[in-house]
């Protein structure tokens, strides 16, 4: 994967317009584990749809306040960041990226801009991610700690605010 242009890359809010490629995106992030299971192409397929709809509306409910954008380069959907704000931390509800633009620098670069944002309130970054998933090392990278666990198969993740600069 060719390092991406950083000014290329932007967001948009998702529409019912962007549910097909979202669909796809999501299907993306459970290859692996689908792999793993015994069913047909088809059961696959009904499995994700429905799994897909349920996190998609769950998501929209739970998290009504949040921005739920495409990630575009050169205006193509490469990716989805979804950001909650709440009072006392800035909450990534979900970011992924479509394979071919995984590994590229772009997930950091979007951490990164959440991060500025988190640090311009004074409030740390958080994040759920799957004990397993590969991502989870790139989070520690950046700064992440493990703060809980949830049930057996999510951790919770922060990054601490940067300390305000003192005056000049």
């Amino acid at each position: 994967m060719m390092p991406i242009d950083v000014g290329s890359v932007t967001l948009r809010p998702i529409t019912e317009d962007d549910l097909s490629f979202l669909f796809l995106l999501y299907a993306s992030t459970r290859v692996e584990e689908l792999a793993q299971v015994p069913w047909t192409d088809e059961q696959k397929v009904a499995f994700l749809r429905q799994q897909f709809g349920a996190q998609h509306s769950w998501w929209q409910e739970h998290y009504s306040g949040a921005r739920f954008d495409l990630v575009l380069v050169d205006r193509v959907p490469v990716g989805r960041l979804y950001v909650d704000v709440w009072e006392r931390e800035i909450r990534i509800v979900d970011i992924a990226l479509v394979p071919e633009y995984r590994g590229g620098g772009i997930g950091t670069m979007l951490l990164r801009r959440v991060f500025d944002e988190g640090d311009a309130a004074g409030k740390p970054v958080s994040i759920h991610v799957e004990v397993f998933n590969p991502a989870r090392r790139l989070y520690e990278r950046l700064g992440f700690v493990e703060k809980g666990k949830h049930g057996d198969v999510y951790v919770l993740m922060e990054r601490p605010a940067a300390p305000a600069a003192a005056p000049a």
